[in-house]
């Protein structure tokens, strides 16, 4: 039995996202046959507990259908995307979105719902929660609704299709053809795959909060796919339909019944705030990377200035199933820093799959099989490192805070250049989070707003390195911590109270 059992989630917890299909396919590579959810080993999921995650995200799990992969096996453009991932692409490695869902049942090759609650007792026996996919916004071409409930999908003209034909289709059903609108945001053509709910018919609310209810009792919380197209103002502005508020129903309706379920927001467009007020737990902090990916460190300081109410209630990432990989797109010095700005920051600590391995290659969600990458073994044992100073109680339950850093020296404006910050525990154990975000050599003073620390001398473990330091408590109160750091540089030092310390 797994140490972490008894833990109970901790303020800040750590989330590793899995594509499932992939993962399977190794699985079975290995197993010499097609491996299902409870080939999933016990020691791989006491694995997962021990480096400290608290949920595991298995994305695609839901039934796909045969209208979907036509439609992947067929599009020109995605056949390209898909070569570039896998040279030596197959027919089968193309299964088809697993976001244009046929039906909210764990999909057949996984071994069904019965599979997956095995493996959700299992998980939580080591202390993982299980999250899953829900789609809002739209369902695959062959869901058994376009037959039975055609009303609850957003229907189009003749002109429609002649003005805009990659945004709508005909559709065969058992009432005759129909012109339907294919699933999109208002930014970008539809997604030929799948086909648009309309949630201007209180009918398909009511019927996709049902769906909601069924996922819940299989799972302890749900990833909500671009959560903002169903708010009222964007689906009107999308299709030109009054729709009634979803969320604030479908998360009351769940936590009636579950009130510890969680919901987690893509969302982007700065509609964070608005998706926390309707119901979700977190939303992605798309904002925090795209700064990040810039590398100037007064965006990100500036971003880090909203309230703890606020930022505790974000998701950060550094990349997921729908972002290039940080190893392909940082370099490593960037990479390590970006890193640890995103993950010692408050919120959800959201990882995936192969981020740790350096992968370069971004999978498709049609995808089932992953190329065969090295792993990049000097950035695995940097993250090696990171997850263990996540582990650490003041990182997981403390008090985080921005700290100011001014000029080392008169005309020095290279201070500009660092993000810094503090995690403070119960027991006022001090961890001090600083990086000079830039690509030249920065200089500062950062303050340290705490009188206790004026007596005696302090010793400053780096918990990225071996390093340690030994400063005085007066100067690190007076002045402040003086730092010299390369470029992209950073350390996570731990204060304690030198041998010397005078109490």
């Amino acid at each position: 039995m797994s140490e972490h059992q008894n833990m109970t989630t901790p303020r800040y917890p750590s989330m590793y996202q899995i594509n499932t299909r992939v993962w399977l396919t190794e699985l079975s590579r290995t197993l010499g046959r097609r491996a299902t959810l409870d080939d999933i080993s016990d020691s791989e999921l006491d694995r997962f507990a021990a480096m400290g995650f608290d949920w595991i995200w298995l994305l695609s799990v839901w039934q796909t259908g045969s209208a979907a992969q036509v439609v992947s096996r067929a599009n020109p453009e995605w056949q390209r995307e898909f070569e570039e991932t896998l040279p030596d692409l197959k027919e089968e490695d193309v299964a088809g979105s697993g976001f244009a869902i046929q039906s909210y049942i764990v999909h057949r090759d996984l071994g069904g719902d019965a599979a997956l609650a095995r493996l959700r007792a299992r998980m939580k026996k080591h202390g993982l929660k299980l999250m899953l996919d829900f789609v809002p916004n739209h369902m695959a071409p062959d869901h058994p609704w376009i037959d039975e409930h055609p009303d609850y999908f957003v229907h189009g003209s003749e002109i429609d299709l002649a003005h805009s034909p990659k945004n709508y289709c005909r559709v065969k059903t058992k009432k005759g053809s129909l012109l339907l609108a294919y699933g999109r945001d208002p930014y970008f053509d539809g997604w030929p795959d799948t086909l648009q709910l309309n949630y201007g018919n209180p009918a398909l609310q009511q019927a996709m909060i049902g769906e909601l209810m069924r996922i819940a009792g299989q799972c302890d919380g749900v990833r909500c796919d671009m959560a903002m197209l169903v708010l009222p103002e964007v689906f009107e502005r999308t299709w030109g339909i009054r729709a009634d508020h979803f969320w604030p129903k479908a998360t009351d309706s769940v936590r009636q019944t579950l009130p510890d379920f969680l919901f987690m927001a893509e969302v982007y467009w700065d509609l964070e705030w608005t998706m926390q007020h309707q119901g979700f737990d977190y939303a992605y902090d798309k904002r925090l990377y795209d700064r990040l990916r810039e590398g100037h460190a007064r965006p990100v300081r500036e971003h880090f200035h909203a309230g703890l109410d606020y930022q505790d209630k974000l998701a950060r990432f550094l990349e997921n199933h729908d972002e290039p990989r940080a190893a392909a797109t940082l370099s490593r010095d960037v990479h390590e820093a970006a890193a640890v700005i995103t993950f010692l920051s408050p919120g959800l600590r959201f990882f995936h799959q192969g981020q740790f391995e350096g992968r370069h290659k971004r999978i498709s969600p049609h995808l089932v099989r992953a190329p065969d990458e090295a792993v990049d073994e000097n950035l695995k044992q940097f993250y090696d490192r990171l997850l263990t100073v996540l582990r650490h109680d003041v990182v997981l339950n403390g008090t985080w805070r921005q700290l100011e850093c001014v000029p080392a020296w008169d005309g020095n404006s290279s201070c500009d250049n660092f993000v810094c910050a503090e995690w403070q525990g119960p027991d006022r154990e001090h961890l001090l989070v600083v990086v000079n975000y830039s690509a030249v050599q920065s200089q500062c003073y950062v303050r340290l707003p705490h009188d206790e620390l004026r007596q005696g001398t302090w010793l400053l473990k780096d918990l990225m390195s071996e390093s340690v330091y030994e400063r005085d408590g007066t100067d690190l109160v007076s002045r402040g911590l003086f730092l010299d750091l390369p470029k992209w540089r950073y350390h996570v030092f731990h204060l304690a109270a030198s041998a010397s310390h005078v109490r």
